[in-house]
């Protein structure tokens, strides 16, 4: 799990006037909204005496520890301490990591790191959203008991379509199948040095669940997947020039073997409203068909070498995810589990914020970091 990106932390429609407890990375986080509407998002361990901010009540744009009042505003400092008066002066070490806080497709993300912002990767665009009369939107949120790493492959990988997904290919019963050849691109979300994608043609029969306009399409299909940073991924499917998929996933590691999903599918086809439910449907069954597989995969985690698994060309797309992904470990971003496991429930940590680069002397010490 990396430090210095974007995690989904809610959907924007859940964030109202109670706080939220979010789980990324394997620590906790207090997510709220003061009274302009502004969404926080702090550490949610109080430096006082450990008390979970998350289960306090916000009140003066603060969130209230429920231990002991402490107050802390948005950008984490404590504002008020009630055991020390009313107008008792509060010591400067009184404070929390806040984090950059953004919403954007419906979503609240968070920046869990300490890069400044010119610095900082990009949360990926939804322009679909601005077309509502070409293109319609659905949200979902799962979770699943399986690293995040491995279902950020799973949707890069095109091979895995024919056998896991009935209604993408021929369930293994072509034997002339095989994986065409993948065009990559650079990322189209942001900088190359975040991300990239590929493209690459298909042929799957239309099944009986499926709609009349994609039963109209031909066989022949393109698709599409990439990524932005370890945890943003889209995959577009254009069954013809009138009827595609676009979604756009935003991977929250909640732990390092369990992963919260957001996903936003937007579709140029079948607008009614009426067919949302049907959508969002068809949605789940697909990710519990890759869910089933990707809960058994062994080992849990990707391995450490690429040598310790057989791979192929159509593996290209992995390959160089793992890439990135080790270049981000050598910039030191990579949170060592090992010694966070170590510690579990003898000392509490925090990821370290962008305000530990202007300040020093803070409760909490910083995740371990590899």
């Amino acid at each position: 799990m990396y430090i210095n990106f974007w995690y989904p932390a809610a959907l924007s429609e859940e964030l109202k006037d109670k706080p939220i407890r979010a789980r990324i990375l394997g620590q906790n986080f207090v997510v709220f909204r003061d009274s302009k509407g502004q969404a926080h998002t702090l550490s949610d361990t109080c430096p006082h005496r450990g008390g979970a901010l998350s289960a306090g009540v916000i009140r003066d744009d603060c969130i209230q520890c429920p231990y002991h009042g402490w107050r802390y505003d948005g950008e984490g400092y404590c504002r008020r301490i009630p055991s020390l008066g009313k107008d008792a002066k509060i010591p400067n070490r009184a404070r929390v990591d806040a984090y950059p806080t953004q919403e954007q497709n419906g979503i609240v993300f968070t920046f869990l790191g300490d890069l400044e912002e010119k610095k900082r990767p990009p949360i990926m665009p939804i322009k679909e959203l601005e077309d509502p009369e070409s293109w319609r939107a659905n949200w979902l949120t799962y979770e699943a008991d399986i690293n995040f790493e491995r279902s950020i492959e799973n949707g890069l990988d095109a091979a895995h379509n024919e056998f896991v997904h009935p209604t993408h290919g021929h369930e293994g019963a072509d034997e002339d199948y095989q994986v065409n050849d993948l065009d990559f691109v650079d990322n189209m979300f942001g900088e190359k040095k975040w991300g990239f994608g590929f493209w690459h043609a298909f042929k799957s029969p239309a099944s009986k669940e499926e709609g009349p306009q994609i039963k109209e399409a031909s066989d022949e299909r393109m698709a599409g997947s990439g990524i932005v940073g370890p945890n943003q991924m889209w995959t577009y499917i254009v069954f013809n020039e009138n009827s595609e998929f676009r979604q756009y996933m935003f991977e929250c590691p909640v732990e390092q073997d369990h992963v919260k999903i957001f996903l936003v599918n937007m579709r140029k086809m079948m607008l009614d409203e009426n067919m949302d439910q049907a959508i969002a449907d068809r949605c789940m069954v697909i990710a519990r068909q890759d869910i089933v597989i990707l809960e058994k995969l062994n080992p849990v985690l990707t391995p450490s070498s690429n040598t310790k698994e057989f791979l192929v060309p159509a593996d290209e797309p992995c390959i160089r995810y793992r890439k990135l992904l080790d270049g981000w470990k050598k910039k030191g971003w990579k949170i060592d589990s090992r010694k966070v496991d170590a510690n579990n429930g003898k000392k509490a940590y925090a990821i370290p914020s962008p305000g530990r680069n202007k300040q020093k002397g803070w409760v909490l010490d910083k995740i371990p970091l590899s």
